[in-house]
């Protein structure tokens, strides 16, 4: 496994992490199991990742108490735990205790990436007074690191300009070939300021994994009710997902690999895939270690634009 720095002078990390939306409950299928989740996650840590990703909106906590029970089998210092405060839990107090409450669930005495899960919508808690209960709890080492998610560069900079002496080492947004929105500007912004950024849904909720069809589409409810998996947005991608099949082919690698390594590609991104089987564990680590050649690449960046200019929004 290859390990990458986190932000410009944070810590190492692998390459590619991983995502535990899937353990916070059913929503992501019948088929998801606590103890295949964890057992993902120790099989991961197996093959060398060390980035973890949850929050305590998953399942209300659920997700954190699974990673809690891997952490404790895998060991601690083989770890980098990165989770979230919901966007609900944003006042300096509630921070505090929603901090608190992941400690607990996760059974660790410090958090690693403490993250603010999505920018208050309402403004009900002002970005700079959010950012300075983080700073207190990173001074009082509850949290070793302070990241945002799902910020736009705006909202980067607002929280950044509230620190005395912290700063932010990651943004978590989605990207992947069919969610390129951060290239609109954050991801040179990113590159420039030295902020990683986490790549969440970067196989494109099962899509570039070549895994759905107009005649095959998932049931469960995070994908069933996405625009994406719309009949005719399938058909639309159709191309692409063939395009990372064939590339795929000639790596000896399998799409979700590809869609993967794409990512990883880019100086300062590291995909975070979830993980619900330990087989999936063993996939996403075959991201690692390798790279897509340039024609390859291009090739990929084409032909993902152009189905991105046809499809139906979502």
């Amino acid at each position: 496994m290859k390990y990458v720095t986190l932000g410009r002078k944070g810590p190492k990390v692998s390459e590619v992490g991983i995502g535990m939306w899937q353990a916070g409950g059913k929503s992501w299928g019948q088929d998801v199991v606590d103890h295949d989740c964890q057992q993902a996650m120790e099989r991961a840590i197996d093959l060398g990742v060390n980035l973890v990703d949850t929050a305590e909106a998953y399942g209300e906590g659920h997700s954190e108490e699974v990673v809690g029970h891997a952490i404790r089998a895998a060991g601690r210092d083989r770890v980098f735990i990165a989770t979230k405060v919901s966007g609900d839990h944003l006042r300096p107090r509630d921070v505090e205790r929603a901090c608190r409450r992941s400690l607990r669930r996760l059974g660790v005495r410090e958090i690693d990436l403490y993250q603010v899960h999505w920018p208050n919508p309402w403004e009900l808690s002002p970005i700079p007074e959010t950012m300075k209960a983080l700073e207190r709890l990173q001074r009082q080492g509850r949290i070793r690191h302070i990241g945002v998610s799902n910020f736009d560069v705006r909202d980067v900079e607002e929280a950044r300009s509230s620190f005395s002496r912290a700063d932010i080492v990651s943004d978590q947004v989605q990207y992947s070939l069919l969610h390129r929105e951060p290239e609109a500007g954050l991801t040179s912004y990113a590159k420039r300021e030295g902020i990683a950024l986490l790549a969440w849904s970067p196989i494109a909720k099962g899509v570039l994994a070549a895994k759905y069809t107009p005649a095959n589409r998932p049931k469960d409810s995070i994908r069933s009710d996405n625009d994406l998996f719309r009949p005719q947005n399938l058909k639309v991608v159709a191309p692409l997902v063939a395009l990372v099949r064939k590339t795929a082919k000639a790596h000896g690698k399998t799409p979700a690999q590809v869609a993967l390594r794409w990512l990883a590609d880019h100086p300062g991104v590291i995909p975070i895939p979830g993980v619900k089987r330990p087989a999936q564990a063993e996939e996403n680590v075959g991201a690692a270690g390798w790279s897509l050649r340039r024609a390859e690449r291009a090739a990929l960046d084409r032909t993902s634009a152009a189905v991105l200019g046809r499809l139906d929004t979502f």
